[in-house]
């Protein structure tokens, strides 16, 4: 069911593909990191669905091609909440809530819904949010056009210690310049 309601939201949000990509991007990261094999089945499981809640946000905000007002930042924010509330009832997928509800926390504290910091947040939402934010960065969006590999990494890199667990981005630039991800753009 969450897979058909991901398949909508691509659809909706023209994302095609975001969260597969995000999944291919943080398996060999969470591989590298030591993860052992269920614990990287949960993310490959949980990385397709995490940005469920935006099908509660308005399409014309989704696809606005312009900078947001306040007032929709504060709609696309609640975004994680409504997406765990989505996962909640359903208890072959309360695994994947760290990654649904808490993937645009920042390290440094200043993120959203719960304003974590650190370790505080879950490596999995910690994981997540680097490659989230790297395909983000590589694709293309209403708002502007997609950047190259190397300015992600560069923003990634610019990001530790602040938006990004600088132990996860070190892992992530590691394995990308290792193993050069496969990635369409």
């Amino acid at each position: 069911m969450l897979a058909a309601l991901v398949r909508c939201l691509e659809e909706r949000d023209r994302t095609e593909g975001h969260g597969a990509r995000v999944a291919a991007l943080a398996e060999p990261v969470a591989r590298s990191l030591g993860w052992q094999p269920e614990r990287v089945a949960m993310l490959r499981h949980a990385a397709p669905i995490h940005d469920v809640g935006k099908l509660v946000v308005r399409a014309e905000v989704l696809l606005k091609p312009g900078a947001l007002s306040p007032a929709e930042r504060d709609e696309m924010r609640e975004h994680p909440r409504a997406g765990a509330s989505l996962v909640l009832p359903l208890p072959n997928a309360r695994h994947v809530l760290p990654y649904v509800l808490l993937h645009h926390e920042r390290w440094d504290g200043d993120g959203y819904p719960c304003g974590l910091r650190g370790h505080s947040i879950p490596i999995e939402a910690r994981l997540l949010a680097v490659a989230d934010a790297f395909d983000a960065m590589t694709s293309p969006r209403p708002y502007r056009a997609a950047r190259t590999h190397a300015e992600a990494c560069s923003e990634l890199a610019r990001e530790s210690g602040l938006q990004f667990d600088p132990g996860v981005v070190d892992a992530f630039l590691a394995v990308w310049q290792g193993e050069q991800l496969p990635l369409a753009v």
